[in-house]
């Protein structure tokens, strides 16, 4: 019994996570973080819906593909974690589940403490900055504009 639990569990990380520890291929975990903005491309794949779209924390993004229906609620910028696994020889994620949920309060915890632990995010300054601008701000940037001063 304790096998066919311990069997079904997933670890989370995030994408600096899968860049540090290079899960091995069809090992299953769950990738969350920000959906980034401007990444996501749909399309057809033998007659079924493939979307293919980027999870950043703000320090690194991973490619994440998945064959199927996207939740609803599915938006760029918002948080997401997929179950699924890295593809061989390959640096990116096939995602078998998609879990979003849209909200200005919510966001997943696995996900949320990626982005504190990243230096993206304090919560304390209100909500987590437009996934947008990660790619150009330091942490010590983001932090100043929430305290309203300049970086030094």
């Amino acid at each position: 019994m304790l096998f066919a639990f311990s069997s079904s569990l997933s670890y989370f990380l995030s994408p600096r996570q899968v860049l540090l520890k290079h899960p091995a291929p069809g090992d299953i975990f769950r990738l969350g973080g920000i959906v980034q903005v401007g990444t996501v491309v749909k399309g057809q794949r033998d007659d079924k819906p493939y979307t293919s779209f980027r999870i950043t924390d703000g320090q690194a993004s991973i490619p994440v593909v998945y064959t199927g229906i996207l939740p609803d609620l599915f938006r760029q910028g918002q948080g997401v974690v997929t179950i699924g696994s890295m593809a061989p020889g390959e640096h990116e994620f096939i995602a078998d589940t998609v879990l979003a949920k849209h909200g200005a309060s919510y966001m997943p915890a696995d996900v949320e403490q990626a982005l504190k632990k990243a230096g993206k995010w304090n919560p304390k300054f209100g909500p987590p900055p437009n996934a947008a601008t990660w790619n150009d701000k330091t942490p010590q940037q983001i932090e100043a504009e929430n305290q309203g001063s300049q970086p030094q």
